[in-house]
């Protein structure tokens, strides 16, 4: 085992505060927070992610994505454990139903890296969320049926978690049924494990041939070398089409210099730019949330300065599951109180926060 064998990475994961400590300088109010967020979200990160904190910099981008701090303990109203309401929508353990032509699977719900602004929260490092091989033929049979059904998301968690055979058996099955068009993966491994982008692993790909695979890149500085490399094997060995989503974090990439940066850096390794979403509402975020008139600024100034090809779509995934809405201009009504009134795809409006 060693630095490059993405299985010595995930058991070499830094769990606790004296691990951190020995690697980074952590502040006093870091270490206040630290047994007292681990209460409600646990701490994780690959030895490779930690390495890109600046150490010396209290507002490294990388270090508050997965340092906890005392402001995930402030719990707004607008703040909900299940922000949009998968649980809800969820006709069989692990699958959301929510649009009529595609479900969300979650294969795993363990993580390489816990990110702090993560909407599962309630879910993720919990063993027991994790459906077992018996709830799995349950999804089978349910895709099976939903003939309606055209896309199925793999996620988590991260799916990426599981072995290249079992994967590959995954794949297959759903590739079999004869309504399904279309496979999507959602993985922050490019990011934070690239070592799991393999050899083997783009053969399954490959073998399952097309597959769409979602990764999550935040920040110019978690374009590496190691990461680019990865994407460079998605789609020359496992011939995957990689699309990225962000999350609009306050402090992390809320300016537009850093989003210009980041989108070109994609597009250069060959990633499409393909969300931009405002930070979910989840409990204990609302240090990380941007202001959605800001926001949307921010979208323009990309819009109107930077080649198309480099451009999300800046959404927001309504609260209360109503689904994606695209924020834009006039897209929304900002109300007395101070909520917005979004309409989703059934043309329900929802009233949120920010």
């Amino acid at each position: 085992m060693s630095w490059t064998d993405w299985k010595w990475q995930l058991q070499n994961r830094i769990t606790d505060l004296d691990g951190l400590s020995a690697k980074i300088h952590v502040t006093e109010e870091e270490k206040r927070s630290f047994p007292k967020t681990n209460e409600f979200f646990q701490f994780a990160v690959t030895p490779y992610y930690l390495s890109l904190v600046d150490s010396k910099d209290h507002h490294c981008p990388i270090r508050k994505q997965i340092v906890p701090t005392e402001s995930e303990l402030e719990h707004s109203s607008n703040e909900w454990e299940d922000p949009l309401a998968e649980e809800s929508h969820m006709p069989v353990k692990g699958i959301t139903h929510r649009y009529p032509d595609r479900a969300i699977w979650y294969l795993s719900h363990v993580c390489a890296v816990y990110c702090r602004f993560c909407t599962r929260k309630r879910k993720v490092s919990e063993p027991f969320e994790t459906p077992n091989k018996k709830e799995w033929e349950e999804a089978f049979a349910y895709f099976e049926a939903q003939t309606n059904l055209r896309e199925i998301i793999l996620s988590g968690g991260d799916p990426l978690t599981l072995s290249d055979e079992v994967l590959n058996s995954i794949l297959g099955r759903l590739k079999a049924i004869p309504h399904i068009n279309q496979v999507r993966i959602h993985t922050r491994h490019p990011v934070t494990l690239p070592m799991r982008i393999t050899d083997s692993l783009c053969e399954v790909f490959a073998r399952n041939f097309p597959l769409y695979l979602v990764t999550h890149f935040n920040h110019p500085k978690e374009i590496t070398e190691t990461s680019a490399e990865a994407i460079r094997k998605l789609v020359t060995r496992g011939h995957v089409s990689v699309l990225n989503q962000s999350v609009l974090l306050r402090g992390i990439n809320d300016r537009t210099e850093t989003l210009s940066e980041l989108n070109y850096k994609l597009i250069k390794i060959g990633v499409k730019p393909y969300y931009l979403h405002q930070c979910d509402e989840v409990f204990g975020s609302s240090h990380f949330v941007v202001p959605i008139e800001e926001g949307i600024q921010i979208h323009k100034t990309l819009r109107g300065f930077h080649s198309g090809i480099t451009i999300p779509q800046y959404v927001k995934d309504l609260t209360g599951g109503g689904g994606k809405v695209l924020l834009v201009p006039n897209a929304y009504e900002k109300t007395a109180d101070g909520k917005y009134r979004f309409k989703n795809f059934k043309g329900k409006e929802y009233d949120v926060s920010h």
